[in-house]
């Protein structure tokens, strides 16, 4: 089972997250998801090494500031390119090109990541995969 842990003091861990991002994205292998967008929900937490911060961050500059973090808008905004970029077949693909984005930041050491197709069966609220990467 993997290890669930995202934040942790001892471990200088901190848990960035993207919740219940809800897009539209051409996704499916089946002729009639060719012919338009479905809504997905995408799911995002990372676990990245924690910068501690100390009493000189007032002499920062917003964008020194922006820096040393792992910054959500930008994984927002990345993570909405990836989907609009281009068809894809497969919820397990779209996972994994969200989770290597991710791990192109060197802090950030696991990525986990859940995409749900929302409107896939009228009896269901969705249906995706979840998978967890690590650098």
């Amino acid at each position: 089972m993997p290890d669930p842990v995202l934040a942790s003091a001892s471990l200088r861990l901190r848990h960035v997250f993207l919740r219940d991002l809800i897009l539209s994205a051409r996704i499916g292998i089946y002729p009639h998801e060719h012919t338009g967008a479905q809504r997905v929900r995408i799911n995002v937490d990372l676990a990245v090494k924690d910068e501690p911060q100390g009493e000189t961050d007032q002499a920062l500059t917003v964008r020194e500031e922006l820096a040393r973090v792992v910054d959500y808008e930008k994984l927002a905004n990345d993570v909405r390119a990836i989907v609009v970029a281009r068809h894809v077949r497969l919820v397990e693909t779209l996972a994994e090109r969200i989770a290597t984005c991710c791990l192109v930041d060197e802090r950030v050491i696991k990525a986990r990541v859940r995409v749900e197709k929302l409107d896939v069966f009228p009896d269901a609220v969705s249906a995706g995969v979840e998978i967890e990467r690590v650098r």
